[in-house]
């Protein structure tokens, strides 16, 4: 078998998980609100509030605090979204972790198609996490008979920026 036969497997090629989008505001009131407004408007799901892990006071923030507005995309919302946003980033190869997932940010929610600039509202921008994976891997995940995933199984930086790259056009900056 030759090398390029061995490379594809149905087994190997990569998936979306997931798309995490993530608004951290800082504050509750009237600019978290904005915020759940913007990203379900951006997303087209219902938003979920991200609150305060533990007190911090240089921010005069408590614990327990709602601090931001989060929607986790999967499936076919998750590659729609990714469609979107994507081309409105600059990525690099050092924002892929080991594992194969990417992190990035929109500096304004303007820039999306369906968002127009309203003073009453400002500018938010918000954080964008996707998670890459291989058919298999909830083998290392599941409550019985767990089982760790070979090496070779396992997703990389490379292969991610590979996936990125064919599946949504997308160039990469080494």
């Amino acid at each position: 078998m030759s090398e390029a036969e061995s490379e594809f497997h149905p087994m190997r090629e990569p998936s979306i998980e997931k798309v995490v989008v993530h608004m951290g505001v800082g504050q509750g009131g009237r600019d978290l609100g904005n915020a759940e407004e913007i990203i379900e408007e951006i997303t087209g799901q219902q938003s979920v509030r991200t609150s305060a892990k533990r007190t911090v006071q240089a921010f005069n923030i408590r614990q327990g605090d709602p601090i931001g507005a989060k929607v986790t995309l999967r499936n076919e919302d998750a590659e729609a979204f990714l469609e979107t946003a994507l081309p409105l980033a600059d990525i690099s190869a050092s924002q892929f972790d080991d594992a194969g997932n990417v992190s990035f940010g929109v500096d304004e929610h303007t820039a999306f198609p369906s968002q127009e600039y309203d003073p009453n509202t400002g500018i938010y921008g918000l954080d964008v996490t996707v998670t890459l994976v291989r058919p298999g891997y909830r083998v290392a995940k599941r409550d019985q008979v767990t089982r760790s995933i070979p090496d070779k199984h396992r997703m990389t930086a490379e292969d991610a920026i590979a996936f990125l790259e064919n599946e949504f056009d997308v160039e990469i900056d080494e």
